[in-house]
């Protein structure tokens, strides 16, 4: 894409060295000047970014491999211009100059618009200039995410009225996993984001590449410890698209639902949320695991999180028990999560005790 632009300014002329020095320094009244300068000829100017991508972020450093040779890095041009630059710092003087002056809103040079990078960096007001100047809210960067895509944080939410309120697509898709924005607002634990999403009509139930719906993707990065005082924010997230709908029982293309998830997670909350919606407590997905043997795999790894719990309530709740020959694979297992393993045994009414199970505990859990 970037081989075809007729670039302006390239990487080791002097302007864009003495740009990338302003902004090493943090000299960003010299950098705004600077960009003026640069658009005064052109306001749509084109600059080459050097290898690191410093504009952008200036913390970027090349994989040491690469450095000392080991891998070999594929030369790629990276561009931008003035109004991107200005978008991306937060330069709201410099920017209304620049569209004052000509600078096309949806100049796309490296692959992203102005306003992408308005909202990647949270910078409402520069947003909102560039919607007000014809920027197009659902304008694709080069690997094919809207400006609404880009609002991941809490921070973002701002912006992200400023779309919808401009007209962006509250269904856009990315093109590679079709994600939708309720989905990415679901996947970060956003709640303000996936309530302003529905309010503006987005579909509750809509299904990316890998089988994944929003609820899905609130219960996989779902990470509550039991006893945190604070709400989690991907449970607030469940709460409100179940309560607008949301398909509990919807399985991925592992057949995973979003209890399966929860359960992995060991979140208590979660689960207790997902059965009062009428959960199948005894989904098995491509792996032949249900979500009592979901929480079982992590139970070591989120002692924390007290997966006892967990399996007291999905046994409450009717879930199917393992079969007792596989048992012994349990506690060896799950030997260093005893209160675990006690709930599970305790709901049989005879276990099948034999000298390996001594075997399979250690001798420091055995003590």
């Amino acid at each position: 894409m970037s081989s075809d632009i007729k670039v302006d300014y390239l990487v080791d002329s002097g302007i864009v060295q003495t740009l990338k020095r302003a902004q090493d320094e943090k000299d960003f009244t010299c950098v705004e000047n600077l960009l003026k300068d640069l658009s005064r000829g052109n306001p749509d100017a084109v600059i080459e970014l050097s290898n690191d991508d410093w504009m952008k972020d200036p913390d970027v450093q090349l994989p040491p491999a690469v450095l000392v040779g080991l891998w070999s890095l594929e030369y790629k041009q990276e561009l931008t211009s003035p109004l991107c630059i200005a978008a991306a710092q937060g330069f709201t003087e410099c920017l209304v100059y620049l569209l004052e002056h000509g600078a096309h809103p949806n100049l796309s040079a490296g692959g992203k618009a102005a306003l992408h990078e308005a909202c990647t960096n949270n910078n409402t007001e520069c947003a909102e200039l560039l919607l007000e100047h014809g920027a197009d809210p659902n304008q694709l960067t080069e690997d094919g995410l809207a400006p609404l895509h880009m609002c991941t944080t809490p921070q973002s939410l701002r912006c992200a009225k400023a779309l919808v309120r401009h007209g962006a697509n509250v269904d856009i898709a990315t093109e590679e996993e079709e994600d939708t924005p309720l989905l990415i607002a679901a996947r970060h634990g956003l709640p303000n984001h996936a309530q302003l999403f529905l309010r503006y009509g987005a579909r509750i139930n809509h299904i990316s590449s890998s089988g994944e719906t929003a609820l899905g993707a609130a219960c996989l990065e779902a990470q509550q410890k039991l006893g945190e005082d604070q709400d989690d924010q991907h449970l607030q997230v469940c709460r409100l698209l179940l309560r607008y709908g949301a398909n509990v029982n919807q399985a991925d293309n592992e057949q995973r639902t979003p209890l399966h998830k929860a359960a992995r997670n060991v979140q208590i909350s979660l689960v207790q949320l997902l059965l009062d919606y009428g959960a199948d407590i005894n989904a098995i997905d491509y792996n032949g695991c249900t979500p009592l043997s979901n929480v079982l795999q992590n139970a070591i790894l989120r002692q924390d999180w007290q997966p006892d719990t967990v399996v007291q309530t999905l046994l409450n709740h009717g879930s199917i028990k393992v079969w007792p020959q596989a048992l012994l694979k349990v506690l060896t297992a799950c030997a260093a999560a005893p209160k675990t393993v006690e709930i599970l045994f305790n709901s049989y009414t005879l276990v099948p005790v034999t000298y390996r199970w001594v075997e399979a505990i250690p001798e420091d859990i055995f003590k």
